[in-house]
């Protein structure tokens, strides 16, 4: 992988990550368009890093008061609303590393993620603010989080999705959506950090990773800043329409035998 393909790769990431639109499904479908078959999974973590250190940036204040304060609501809220995702996470890595991989079902997920969100835009206005919410809804939009484990699942869109559904208002359920993305890009990055430690990174140059990171992060964090402000106004079907166009043409080609 040249440093070309890393940046693009790294943009593909950070708009991705936090655009209901699948990071995962987005990055295999470059790796394809560029003949990257290598790396996986863990390329996508490094990438990952790079939108680590763009929540970071804009959440720095909510995350210091967290280490400040590691039994308050918001910290006891971010691990309830993370358990779905390690319980799954544990239990079917192998599965989900494998269909990554061959980016199989990747159409019907595109298309499962455009409905979420369409049905989701249509539930009626939401009034709770984050020191609104309950266990219970951060149970709820932690188990829409752990779905997303599919490569074509959008993580964002299903947990802000989730929101919806739990009565948050736009602007907060975006907000939970990516503040809760902190402690799953940590779990996948230790996770995959053996690989590193084993030599699973041999075959991409340190450089290469290092371009895909940072800008993974700046455009992560524009994305983040860009998507938080768009919810307030605008509506989730523009993201349904765009998913749904793209599931069906992949569909398309690989029953075509095009993919």
């Amino acid at each position: 992988m040249n440093k070309i393909e890393a940046f693009i790769l790294g943009v593909i990431q950070g708009l991705t990550e936090f655009l209901p639109i699948s990071s995962t499904g987005h990055l295999y479908l470059g790796r394809l368009a560029f003949g990257l078959e290598e790396a996986g999974l863990f390329l996508d973590t490094m990438l990952h890093i790079g939108t680590l250190i763009a929540v970071f940036v804009v959440y720095q204040k909510e995350l210091l008061y967290m280490l400040r304060h590691p039994f308050s609501k918001l910290s006891w809220i971010l691990i309830i609303g993370t358990i779905p995702a390690v319980i799954i996470g544990f239990m079917f890595e192998d599965y989900f590393d494998a269909i990554s991989k061959t980016g199989a079902t990747i159409g019907w997920e595109f298309l499962v993620t455009g409905c979420i969100m369409y049905v989701a835009d249509g539930v009626k206005k939401g009034y709770k603010k984050l020191d609104d919410l309950s266990y219970t809804d951060a149970l709820v939009i932690g188990s829409f989080q752990a779905a997303a484990i599919f490569p074509a699942l959008s993580r964002s869109g299903l947990t802000i999705a989730a929101g919806l559904f739990r009565k948050l208002d736009r602007e907060t359920a975006a907000y939970f959506s990516f503040l809760l993305s902190t402690p799953a890009i940590l779990g996948g990055i230790v996770l995959q950090g053996k690989e590193m430690i084993g030599g699973g990174a041999e075959a991409i140059p340190f450089s290469s990773l290092a371009i895909g990171t940072v800008s993974a992060a700046v455009f992560g964090y524009f994305a983040i800043m860009t998507m938080v402000n768009f919810l307030k106004k605008h509506s989730l079907k523009i993201f349904s329409y765009y998913v749904w166009a793209l599931g069906l043409l992949i569909l398309i080609l690989q029953y075509s035998g095009f993919m």
